[in-house]
């Protein structure tokens, strides 16, 4: 019994969905699937799916061994282009997800790049603020930030990210510059709607951080509208660096309070729970922990 052709045969029909299916794919009569399946079935000593004429279904044994079998003919197919055309080649459907504002500025540029680098992938990036369930939404990788709740999810490190409060020149000349976060009740503060308020540190060089609410003339629930009125000089906005980074490289804003900014979070990448990542989604998360763990990256133009 060729294991690997049997595995490969396997997980057609799992995909598939039936013996006929998958035969017209290989170009080989139904009765080869069959025997194939027996073969394998014998040789490990459990039933793995449950056929009829119509469809097939996956024993619980089944679904089991379908994600080992899928990640084994990753690895062979990963080993395979390593020693291939002289290097390592990435191929197949990358699927991404990410935070909408942060997504656009952050994660799709460097996909592009990514996908310029390695041609052979094509990808999906899906850009939302809901929690996406990266299994039942067959997800390859999600880019999050902040603390990571679900245990069961693989994470990579990628870099860290802090807010800054942030203000127009003109603000700051006609306002003045508030000494610490207990001088906000003076100001006009850009508020992100119903938010608790701003986190900052209890005191200078204080580990233990403390939240301010703030309030001021304008509010809005979009964090890029914020970001618009800052801008503008209408008040203080707490932002994050991803998205004021450029400013204050170039003047536009001008960070206060920095003494006082909470500890920095990080930025992961998550994925469920696999022994081995296929080579096309490590590449992508390597260019991504290059470029998020490089300060002046978040500074670019």
């Amino acid at each position: 019994m060729d294991r690997l052709k049997t595995m490969e045969t396997f997980v057609a029909v799992a995909m598939r969905g039936s013996l006929t299916a998958a035969a017209g794919a290989e170009g080989v009569a139904p009765a080869v699937v069959s025997r194939r399946l027996d073969a394998l079935e014998e040789h490990l000593g459990v039933k793995l799916m449950v056929r009829t004429t119509r469809k097939v279904t996956l024993t619980f044994e089944g679904s089991a061994f379908l994600e080992d079998c899928q990640r084994i003919l990753r690895d062979v197919g990963d080993a395979e282009a390593a020693v291939s055309l002289g290097g390592v080649k990435a191929r197949g459907h990358l699927r991404i997800s990410a935070p909408a504002g942060f997504g656009r500025r952050h994660v799709a540029p460097l996909l592009l790049q990514y996908l310029g680098d390695n041609p052979e992938v094509n990808a999906n990036l899906d850009l939302s603020d809901r929690m996406v369930d990266l299994v039942n939404e067959n997800v390859d990788c999600a880019v999050r930030i902040g603390e990571l709740a679900d245990s069961s999810l693989v994470s990579v490190r990628l870099g860290e990210m802090r807010r800054v409060v942030v203000a127009s020149p003109d603000y700051l000349a006609r306002r003045g510059v508030p000494p610490a976060p207990t001088f906000l009740a003076g100001h006009d503060c850009l508020s992100l709607g119903q938010q608790r308020g701003w986190v900052f540190r209890e005191a200078e060089g204080s580990a233990k951080t403390t939240t301010v609410k703030v309030s001021g003339m304008l509010e809005c629930n979009d964090g890029a509208v914020l970001h618009d009125w800052a801008l503008a000089g209408r008040g203080l906005a707490w932002r994050s660096m991803w998205e004021v980074g450029e400013d204050l490289r170039t003047g536009r804003l001008v960070s206060v309070l920095d003494a006082w900014a909470a500890p920095p979070v990080g930025i992961y990448a998550v994925f469920p729970q696999r022994r081995h990542l296929p080579l096309r989604v490590r590449l992508f998360v390597d260019l991504l922990k290059a470029s998020y763990g490089d300060p002046e990256y978040w500074l670019a133009p």
